[in-house]
């Protein structure tokens, strides 16, 4: 005869247990849930700027000869005046710097200048344009997806949001077909892929999706109905190729 306590304490522990099991499942689903929808952050590629530094010579005294050589008695090209700046182009020696004017190269005593660097920053415009079109498309991320649409504003399929932003952001115009914009342009290697190139997904004979590269080894797209316009990886899918319509 089994003891009614007994049976009870285990029919409580196997409750227990059930209600155990259910809390850890329970908490297994939520961080799933969270992993599925939390949203890719997204990270564009930074611009790279070069830097370059120049020395320049502002005249300190009112009436300053240059001359060809280091010399006081030398042959003069021409006189600058106090307030003046000019590039100088070898550096200071023997109290003597040579300077560029318009008359042609020459010498001035050091002392009679005050030796400036000025710093300036050069931007390759190709790589501006493509970060331009990457902040501009990022604007719409959270956007509906709309099958057929041309506008991210209102809603937009994949290629509506790519040829929407290729024409506003840059003044490219493309097809409204991913198929289609897979033949635009000049088709590039993953390995070579640039912000603003166009990565398409499929199978094998067929192309089904376009995306744009932002960098950093993300993209941004107008995904489906569920999730709108996003940031994704870029290898949420196997891409098939790789296309450049910006130069």
């Amino acid at each position: 005869m089994i003891n009614k306590r007994n049976k009870n304490v285990r029919i409580r522990s196997w409750k227990n247990m059930g209600n155990k099991t259910w809390k850890v499942l329970g908490v297994i689903g939520l961080y799933a849930v969270l992993a599925w929808n939390s949203p890719v952050t997204a990270k564009a590629a930074e611009i790279e700027v070069e830097t370059s530094t120049t020395l320049y010579a502002k005249i300190d005294a009112p009436d300053v000869v240059v001359r060809k050589a280091k010399n006081a008695g030398g042959e003069a090209v021409t006189k600058v005046s106090r307030g003046q700046t000019y590039e100088v182009t070898a550096p200071a020696e023997g109290g003597w710097v040579k300077i560029s004017t318009a008359e042609g190269e020459g010498y001035i005593p050091s002392n009679r200048a005050t030796l400036i660097e000025k710093t300036k920053e050069k931007v390759d415009e190709s790589v501006k344009l493509r970060q331009d079109v990457v902040n501009y498309a990022l604007q719409f991320v959270g956007n509906r997806y709309v099958y057929g649409g041309t506008d991210p504003n209102t809603g937009a399929d994949c290629s509506g949001f790519t040829r929407y932003i290729m024409q506003h952001a840059a003044g490219v115009s493309l097809s409204h077909s991913s198929r289609a914009q897979s033949g635009e342009g000049r088709s590039v290697s993953y390995s070579d892929i640039k912000p603003g190139d166009l990565i398409f997904y499929g199978g094998k004979g067929y192309i089904n999706h376009v995306a744009m590269y932002i960098g950093n080894g993300q993209i941004v797209h107008a995904s489906t109905e569920r999730t709108g316009i996003k940031v994704s990886n870029a290898t949420y899918r196997t891409p098939v190729k790789v296309v450049r319509v910006l130069n």
